[in-house]
């Protein structure tokens, strides 16, 4: 039998018992609710103390059988409470520590700072993609919460070195920093740098100031999610099929088209070709609405005669099982 099951059917017994010996007490020796309650508890505990008033002999005879089973029931659902806090605290050593050895295992991965509303949000976008990723927080209830929905957290501060170490910050690929506190992510973004010189960095702004402050402390791209939900509001108004178009597009819910962005890599099939001699449209059944060259200039919507160099990023739009097709092609 489970633990907390055993202890649920435990305390259900007790509660009977007592029950019983209070209305025994007071049908037997017509006493008040409160004595009969009185004498049921103190005789089950064994506790010693005097009886509220002498017993019958009637009564007597009621006590011997009460203390048999009561007393009985008492140790049995004392046992059952001490089992399920051991068992407990054992289960929660023993899945801390497998949970410790998996993200110590994690290479290339995402690291999620903060695990409220936008955390959670970023954890489902990044979980529906398959991408690793774990997530540091430092409320114990919500580190709970994260522990339920099967996310692999360090609980602990975001702004120390060590808990970011604990998180595998220098061997992860990224790393998200979604507090809600400015400061502290001034701070997560200085440190992750200086444990990292070369993770991409994503830090939440709430301010234009802060946005600032967030790229000097080595940020690569500083977020507001206020200034994105306005602006999806204010175009799912004007320009609604526009938003349904991209939200489709770009979040989990493209399954079948997305837009990706797909890097280039030295020796790639496509590499040092224009896009007319690659004919990804003909071949992959891909359309490339942008080139960001490695120089930093954006291309948008490249002329046939324009060249993929390596080091370039594709913004490539079209179904998912193509884009799989493209990213072979530019990664060999």
């Amino acid at each position: 039998m489970q633990p907390d099951k055993k202890l649920k059917i435990a305390l259900g017994a007790l509660v009977i018992v007592i029950g019983i010996g209070t209305l025994g007490y007071s049908l037997i020796e017509g006493w008040d609710i409160l004595d009969s309650l009185y004498m049921s508890v103190i005789t089950i505990s064994t506790v010693g103390f005097k009886e509220a008033y002498p017993l019958s002999l009637t009564g007597k005879v009621f006590t011997l059988f009460f203390i048999i089973f009561g007393v009985g029931t008492t140790l049995y659902a004392v046992g059952a409470g001490a089992q399920f806090m051991l068992e407990g605290q054992l289960r929660s050593i023993l899945g801390r520590r497998k949970m410790s050895k998996k993200i110590q295992e994690l290479k290339d991965h995402y690291i999620i700072c903060g695990y409220g509303k936008v955390g959670q949000q970023i954890y489902n976008e990044f979980s529906s993609r398959q991408v690793l990723c774990t997530v540091v927080e430092k409320d114990p209830q919500t580190v709970e919460k994260a522990i339920k929905d099967g996310v692999l957290v360090v609980q602990g501060d975001s702004t120390e070195d060590s808990v970011l170490e604990e998180a595998g910050i220098k061997r992860a690929k990224g790393l998200i920093s979604a507090v809600a506190s400015e400061a502290d992510n001034v701070f997560i973004s200085l440190s992750a740098r200086e444990l990292n010189p070369d993770i991409f960095i994503v830090a939440r702004a709430e301010t234009a100031e802060a946005d600032k402050k967030l790229l000097r402390a080595g940020a690569n791209r500083a977020v507001s999610p206020h200034t994105l939900g306005g602006t999806r509001i204010a175009m799912a108004a004007l320009r609604p099929h526009l938003v349904d178009f991209m939200k489709v597009a770009i979040s989990a819910e493209g399954k079948d088209i997305r837009i990706e962005e797909l890097e280039v890599k030295e020796g790639s099939s496509v590499s040092n070709l224009t896009l007319k001699e690659c004919e990804l449209r003909q071949k992959v059944g891909v359309i490339v609405l942008g080139i960001h060259k490695k120089e930093g200039q954006m291309l948008f919507t490249p002329f046939p005669d324009s060249k993929i160099e390596p080091g370039d990023i594709l913004i490539a739009f079209g179904k998912r099982e193509d884009l799989e097709r493209l990213e072979k092609l530019t990664s060999s």
